[in-house]
């Protein structure tokens, strides 16, 4: 199996029932368990102006799929959810994006690895961090000395829910089994 991170963004429809819904998705993936997620974070829309804030999550995973398989299921579960890729950047029901997978870099035309904007990105930084402050990228940087890097300005940690709460201790007994 392996560890691989999942950014989740939503700024369309009800954002917090999108990454919701998309974590309880996750955790049905094949060959796959959803073994921590983040905090919720608010932060401004980056592309067209006018745009709703987003909604931002991290999930790590353990999975057996292999990345181009991972990214069709990603691809299906946006897709399930009304995602829909008119404008670069634009507004949407959720986003999901490969941030890292293991120690692999890959740069194909359908997919990078580690994700291109992941260093510059403050709502991908600071989920990533809350989950595994420890970690390095592929190559070798600690992601605490990318998050130092960084200006946290925009972003707003999210207070959960009554919802939220419940919800995460359903997954978390789920991926104990």
């Amino acid at each position: 199996m392996t560890v691989a991170y999942i950014g989740l963004g939503s700024n369309l429809g009800r954002p917090r029932q999108q990454i919701s819904a998309a974590l309880d998705a996750l955790a049905q993936l094949p060959d796959t368990r959803l073994d921590r997620y983040s905090d919720f974070y608010r932060s401004a829309a980056i592309g067209p102006t006018g745009q709703p804030d987003y909604l931002n999550a991290v999930a790590r995973l353990h999975t057996a799929l292999e990345p181009a398989q991972l990214l069709a299921r990603l691809h299906s579960i946006e897709n399930a959810q009304g995602r829909e890729r008119s404008v670069r950047w634009g507004p949407r029901t959720l986003d999901l994006d490969i941030l890292l997978y293991g120690e692999l870099i890959l740069d194909s035309a359908d997919l990078q690895i580690p994700h291109p904007r992941l260093a510059e990105r403050n709502f991908v930084l600071y989920p990533l961090y809350d989950i595994s402050p420890g970690l390095r990228l592929p190559n070798g940087t600690p992601l605490g000395a990318l998050l130092a890097s960084i200006d946290g300005a925009g972003l707003a940690r999210l207070e959960p829910t009554h919802d939220d709460t419940s919800d995460r201790a359903q997954r978390e007994a789920e991926a104990t089994r």
